[in-house]
């Protein structure tokens, strides 16, 4: 029988997942499977609620990015219904949904993927994580811990909730945005905008330039990639366009409501997690590594990468260096970090952006809206990738019909290539140790799925 090394649990990622690494006789890789046997069943049981419940219901999806399926499910309501929002309620959804990125980001690449840089990815898994970092750098635990939580309050503070949000309604928002809430919330979001900029500084002297041979070999693969844009080009979050580019760069935008004449999905028996794979490109689905078919990325590393620009000045000047060092598109799967702190100064700037207008603090929020039969789809770019949630309406506004397709989903058969990549490249003869094991691992935690 083949020897099997099994990673059960995957550490430090948002969820559960194993590894299974099958060795043939001489001790070398043979396969390698990502396993995600969690059955979450949303689209499911939302069947027959009322379609403005539903917003209310989805945000249980991900306690880590409520906010972004909230939006994503007002959004997709809308069109069954067939209403606008109001512009001042539209940037009041875009704004909390921005924020939420902000605390995302800090979550993942401090908590989550840090301390395999800090520590080490040999040190001892009883000191490779959250705790450890304190131990190691507190004044950074400690800057950390007070920003994330400063992103926390303000959402709480504006919205009621910062977890499980009921401020998006069809039609627009909730409630309007009073002077003094703007001005207390552009006070924390420039202190996170100065926060971000010292964490991308520190991640570029600390981290990606004391693992440089890391980040460029480890889970590397070749694909295309999806994410958001606008007419111009432009990186976005909340609306746009979706721009599906192939390898070489060459890329289709599309409105998200047509994501099915581009997009298919996969199911394998090993998994839960469906592949979604890009049908357009004619060429099928497959998970040989050494010619993978129809695999596109999505998150962080595939927004920067099919964006020409970002439209804010500090984000834009970062991945204008970024495209110098490693060009368009960039492949090396641990760029995902870099990539992330990048959208964290985007986001961050975004905000203000968003706070400035002259319409967010306008008092009509809401456009009246009727339930009706109807289809629709609401996208949005959540952390871990393009969120989709397309529902179907009866004639009283109840759901018949729901199918999503969540950031991480894109990104499971990506996760099986990039595992497949590092475990080949780092177990031979039938030696591994825990370091290496770990840097499978990393190749996991760099999509943050």
């Amino acid at each position: 029988m083949d020897k099997v090394i099994r990673i059960q649990p995957i550490t430090r990622i948002e969820g559960h997942a194993s590894i299974k690494i099958h060795l043939d006789d001489d001790g070398n890789v043979k396969d390698t499977k990502l396993h995600i046997m969690s059955l979450r069943g949303f689209e499911k049981f939302i069947e027959g609620r009322p379609a403005e419940e539903v917003p209310r219901i989805v945000n249980r999806i991900c306690g880590i990015c409520p906010w972004m399926h909230h939006i994503a499910a007002n959004k997709a309501v809308d069109a069954c219904f067939g209403v606008t929002p109001t512009p001042a309620g539209d940037r009041l959804r875009e704004l909390c949904q921005i924020m939420a990125h902000i605390n995302d980001k800090i979550l993942h690449f401090f908590f989550l993927a840090a301390p395999d840089f800090v520590m080490g990815p040999d040190s001892d898994y009883s000191v490779r994580n959250v705790i450890g970092m304190v131990k190691r750098a507190p004044e950074l635990a400690k800057k950390v811990v007070t920003m994330r939580q400063l992103g926390q309050k303000m959402l709480d503070d504006f919205a009621g909730k910062a977890i499980h949000p009921i401020a998006g309604v069809t039609g627009g928002f909730s409630k309007p945005m009073t002077e003094s809430e703007r001005d207390k919330l552009k006070k924390g979001a420039n202190t996170l905008l100065d926060f971000s900029l010292y964490a991308l500084d520190y991640a570029k002297e600390n981290v990606f330039s004391a693992y440089e041979d890391l980040i460029s070999n480890l889970g590397t693969i070749e694909t295309g990639f999806l994410g958001t844009v606008d007419k111009d080009g432009n990186l976005r979050l909340y609306d746009g366009s979706l721009r599906l580019m192939k390898p070489d760069g060459t890329y289709v935008d599309f409105p998200p409501e047509k994501y099915g004449d581009y997009i298919s999905e996969h199911v394998a028996s090993w998994s839960y997690g469906k592949m979604p794979y890009a049908k357009a490109w004619g060429e099928g689905f497959s998970l040989d590594l050494d010619s993978p078919k129809g695999v596109y990325r999505s998150n962080t590393l595939a927004r920067i990468n099919v964006c020409d620009k970002i439209s804010t000045p500090r984000a834009q000047g970062a991945l204008e260096e970024f495209r110098e060092k490693f060009g368009r598109p960039a492949q090396s799967t641990l760029l995902y970090h870099w990539a992330r702190l990048i959208e964290l100064v985007y986001v961050c700037e975004r905000t203000l952006e968003l706070l400035d207008h002259p319409e967010i603090t306008d008092t009509n929020v809401r456009t009246p809206a009727t339930p009706r039969a109807g289809s629709g789809v609401g996208c949005v770019e959540a952390p871990r990738g393009t969120l989709i949630h397309h529902y179907e309406t009866d004639e009283k506004g109840c759901i018949k019909r729901a199918n999503m397709i969540v950031g991480t989903t894109h990104n499971i058969a990506p996760m099986n290539l990039s595992v497949a990549q590092a475990a080949k490249s780092l177990i031979k003869n039938g030696n591994y140790h825990q370091g290496l094991l770990n840097r499978i691992e990393m190749a996991v935690r760099a999509y943050d799925p």
